[in-house]
Parts: C-alpha cells; structure tokens; sequence
C-alpha cells in the first residue's frame, strides 16, 4: 500500500510539474491584450503666447493621448481624419516586423489619409519595453500632432531597477504663432530654410518664462523621499534639447525604449525623434524646482529658438505651496497624463502651480555647448555585453548635410546667395513619390517609381567637414535611389556630417530597426583609424543616432525586417529638404522571412 501510494504520489507530482512548464510557456501569450484605440485628426482652438489658433490636434488634446501598452499586446489604432490635410501616424521605435503597412511614413509606405478618410493601424508590440512615441508623418503636422506611446514589461516582470513610485511623460515640442503648414510652405515657395519657432513647449506648455504663459505651466508632482520616473520625449520638429532639473541629479536607465548601464547627470541632451528615460528621487527640500529645456545648436550662424520652456516639479505640502491631489502616474495610470482639457494635464489639479514660492532655475549649458552633448551621448552604454553582429557584410559609407540648389534670382530663389535651401545623402537629395507608396511599388511590382541604386559611396571624397567645401560640390542631385539589402545581411551605415553651408549635428532615424551604435567622432572617418575605437563589448543601441557637428557616427545591425524602411534626419527642415533615403530589405526564403499582404483598408492613392 505504501509503495502504491508513493508511485501515486511521483505521478500527480509529475503531472502537476508539466502542467505548471506548460503554464509557463503558455502564459505570457495568455496575458497579452488586444488594444484599441479610436484617433479622431481635427481641428481644435488652441491658445499660447497669448494669441488663440486652430491647431491639428488627435482626439481634441495637445500633446495627444498617450498609449500604454505591455510588450506583447496587440494594438488596433483606427485614424479617423476631420482636419484639412493628409495625415499618417508613424510609430516612432517600433520595429513593425515584416509590417511596414502600419509604419506611417506618408509616400514611403502608404498613401495619406485623406480628408474625410480612415485607416486601421494594427501592429504587435514585440520585444520592446520602455519609452517610444507617435507622431504624423505627413508634412508638418507633428508639430502639434504627437503623444507618448508607454511599453511596459511584460505582465509580471519587474523594471531592472527599483520600481519608481510615480511615472510621468514629459514631452517637448515647439510652437509657431503660424500654422506650421503654412511655415513649411513659404519655405517650399521661396527656397529659403523655413522660420525657426517661437517657443519651446514642455507637455504642451511654454512655461513662466514666456507671456501669457505662467497660469497654465505643466506641474509634476512629487512626494518627498518617493523616486518618479520621467520619461522625456524630444517631439520639437527641428530643434535638439538640453534638459535640466534644478536641485536634482537625474539617473538614465534608458534611451529609446532600450535599457542602458544607469548613471547620474545633470543635463539630459535629446534630438528630434530620441527619448531617454530618467529616474529621479526628490530628495530636495520640499518646495518647486524648474524642470527646463534649452536648444543645442550646433551650426554656427544658422538662426534658432533661443526660448527656455520650463515645468515645475513641485512636493506635495511643501510650504507656500498648496495642497495637491495625486502623486502622478503609476505603471497603470500614465494614460490619463494628458487625458484632460487641451494642453491641461488632468494631475495639475486645476492648475495649482500657479500659486506657491518662485521656483528654483536649474543650470543649463550654453547653446552651442558640443562638450556637454558629447560627454552625455557618449555615456550611453548597453546594460550587459551584447553579441554585436558580424562580420559586416554590406557597408554604406553616406554623407549627410546641405546642398543649395541654382536658381535664376527671384521671389523663388530666396535660400542663401540667392539659391534654394536643400539637403541630401550622398549628393541625392531625395524625393518622395505622390502617386504610390514605394512599399506599395516594391511589392506590386510597380514600375517606374524609384530606382535601386543609392550609392554606398559618396560619388567624390573630399575634406568633408572643411569649412571651405569647393562650391562646385554644394549642389545635389534630386532623386528617388532606394538601397537593395539582402534578408539577414549585417549592414553597417557610416554617417558623415558635411561642412557644405555649415556643419551641424543630424539626429538620423532608420525605421524598421534598432542598431548598435559602434562609435562617434569629429572630422573625417577614417576606417583604418577609427574601427579601433568600435565599441564591440557594451554598445548602446538606439532607433535615433546624433551625428555629431562636423563628424561621424557607425551603427550596425541585421537586415531582418524585409520591407522599404525610411532613413532620414529628424530635423524636419532637413527631411523636407531632401535629407533622406530608403533601405529596401528583400524577402528572406521562408513566408516568416516575407512583408505580409498590405490590409483591405489601405488608404487608396489617388493617380
């Protein structure tokens, strides 16, 4: 009998361990959520600086809605466009594997929403955790039409740093007193680069620095001795940030949406398009702080928005200051960040900042500080040694910068010396199709639109970042040149900054990919000299690379998402001036190596 009953008991025991492994393997797919999420584009009445304008806006809020999601969940995000333009939303980081139909880019991989019109983006968020964002991809609209997209781990998986208290997005922008539109079209018509913004916005707002601003500052509430973590977001169209928060050390743990070794800095330094995640513990005095932005401009002599735009980070009962309700977002709630009235957060309780002590200014570096931006850039490592792909077996060696178009003098010909603003890579200034996608082209076999032959090479080598570039070589050459990459190959992309105009730092985005970035530096690249400073053990990786002013940056990565994917600088007065290109990643051998069939709600393109 006591035998029978201990082989009895080794079979439940048995039985009950396999389930418990099945459980295991089964239950993240069990947790995983499909989302929606209904976007409505339209016009909304928006006031700053005390002038009120009609702004395009998602759903009524500026800045947009923030999604929150767990890595693994499913998201049906339906567009529905009530404003006067085209419109497409792009999914800033998000790989969309072998989907480049839900990526956005307007002419890259579909044909805008029309006015009237509707489109379903539906995409898996897999692999990824941590702080992305959305945006339109068309034209200029997201200058207003932006908001935080928040990854989560998976259910049940802690952050590999202590659980923060409080979680909140704190995205920047900039604000024009004129439809941006219209801004990037008297730039289109005369040659000229387009007028710099007249404020730096933080969650929506400028902040106590600019007129009729102070009542509305965006708040951030803290309780003392708590830790809160702010996720940052560089949305502003054209211009890199300096961040800073008075009376505090800031500790980055990540960088778009990718963990990273934590340190401490004072300054935070974000291009269009990056984001950084930062702990902070309000260990302070209990009072209010100015959490602060400033641009970084690097191109000497080129105009831009010299406005500081602050937020307070305010203690709960600090003296003089009133009492607040909610402490701010946790894991669950950051949803409702910008959920309440336009440029309003829900948590600020009806504005509470504006009574209480004159906060405390941080320090913020000088605008052309390149020190300061390249000892924080160069910080950035990968948490543990990664494997980094290898060997390398397709190069692009590319350019990046200005170019200035002849023209006969005129009200068209208004750029410098009397030529059209442009920009390009490798001498090809790019221009997007504006009858078919070039996904659409690429995998209906459509003649006509684009080439493959981007070169991998610039078609002259000279002393690129000299300050006296033979002007015979300022003008590019407009072109639709797509680069052919085989399934699986190891690329690396060397990105060299050119003093053609002026040299200046290109925050250079590739969609469909994370890379490591191998290394960064001044001047000229040289192979020979510089592979030795590859950094193969702890690269950080990224989907937004800073090319520094006047220098270089090499990432790598594996060519394992098949589609056409846009890789362009995010300065968007760049982007519309040419500064771009498109990979085209072939199909691998097997159907889960292929782009799926586009969706039947593709937005039709009008021939």
């Amino acid at each position: 009998m006591a035998t029978m009953a201990r082989s009895g008991a080794v079979k439940l025991c048995c039985c009950t361990s396999a389930l418990l492994l099945l459980c295991c393997f089964l239950l993240p797919g069990a947790l995983a959520e499909e989302r929606f999420y209904e976007f409505v584009v339209r016009g909304t009445p928006v006031k700053r600086l005390c002038k009120t304008q009609e702004i395009i806006t998602v759903n009524g809020q500026f800045p947009g809605p923030t999604i929150e999601v767990y890595s693994g969940d499913t998201l049906a995000v339906r567009a529905v466009n009530l404003a006067r333009y085209n419109v497409t939303l792009h999914w800033h980081g998000l790989r969309q594997l072998r989907n480049g139909w839900a990526d956005g880019p307007e002419f890259v991989t579909q044909c805008p929403i029309r006015p009237g019109g509707s489109y379903t983006y539906r995409f898996t968020v897999e692999g990824q955790e941590g702080t992305l964002w959305w945006h339109a991809h068309s034209s200029w609209l997201r200058a207003t039409v932006h908001g935080a997209l928040i990854i989560h781990p998976r259910r049940g998986v802690p952050y590999p740093f202590p659980k923060p208290h409080t979680e909140a997005p704190v995205i920047l922008a900039e604000w024009w007193r004129r439809d941006p539109i219209a801004v990037l079209r008297q730039s289109m018509i005369t040659g000229a680069p387009p007028n710099v913004s007249d404020a730096l916005l933080i969650n929506g707002q400028p902040g106590d620095l600019l007129p009729c601003s102070s009542q509305e500052t965006s708040i951030i509430p803290v309780v003392a001795g708590e830790t809160s973590l702010l996720r940052i977001i560089n949305a502003a169209m054209n211009t890199e940030l300096f961040v800073s928060l008075a009376g505090h050390r800031m500790t980055v743990v990540a960088a778009d949406a990718m963990y990273t070794k934590p340190f401490e800095t004072d300054v935070v330094l974000l291009g269009p398009g990056q984001t950084t995640d930062v702990l902070v513990t309000a260990h302070a005095a209990p009072g209010r702080y100015y959490l602060a932005a400033r641009a970084y401009a690097s191109a000497q002599g080129v105009p831009f928005d010299n406005t500081t735009a602050t937020a307070i980070f305010q203690y709960k009962n600090a003296p003089g200051c009133p009492t607040t309700s909610g402490a701010g977002a946790g894991a669950g709630a950051g949803a409702g960040t910008f959920s309440g009235p336009v440029g309003r957060s829900s948590r600020s309780s009806g504005y509470l900042g504006r009574a209480g002590p004159q906060p405390m200014l941080p320090f913020l570096p000088a605008f052309n500080d390149t020190n300061t931006a390249t000892a924080f850039s160069n910080r950035l490592r990968s948490p543990v040694p990664v494997k980094v792909p290898g060997p390398v077996t397709q190069e692009v060696f590319t350019t990046v910068g200005f170019g200035l178009f002849n023209c006969r003098p005129g009200p068209f010909c208004q750029g410098p010396n009397n030529t059209r603003f442009g920009a390009s890579m490798n001498n090809v200034s790019f221009q997007l199709p504006d009858t078919v996608s070039l996904l659409q082209a690429h995998y209906h076999h459509i003649p006509g639109v684009f080439t493959d032959d981007f070169p991998a090479l610039p078609p002259v080598f000279f002393d690129f970042t000299s300050q006296n570039v033979p002007r015979a070589l300022w003008q590019p050459v407009k072109g639709t040149r797509l680069y052919r990459v085989r399934y699986g190959a190891v690329v690396q992309i060397v990105f060299q900054d050119t003093g053609i105009f002026a040299a200046e730092e290109h925050p250079m985005h590739i969609h469909g990919y994370h890379f490591y970035v191998l290394a960064t530096g001044f001047g000229n690249y040289d192979p020979r000299r510089d592979a030795a400073r590859f950094n193969l053990v702890d690269p950080p990786s990224r989907n937004t690379i800073g090319v520094p002013v006047g220098g270089w940056a090499v990432v790598r990565f594996v060519a394992d998402n098949p589609g056409v994917w846009l890789v362009h600088c995010h300065i968007d007065a760049h982007l519309t001036g040419g500064l771009a290109m498109a990979l085209l990643v072939e199909d691998g051998e097997s159907e889960l190596e292929a782009t799926v069939a586009p969706p039947l709600d593709l937005p039709i393109c009008v021939l």
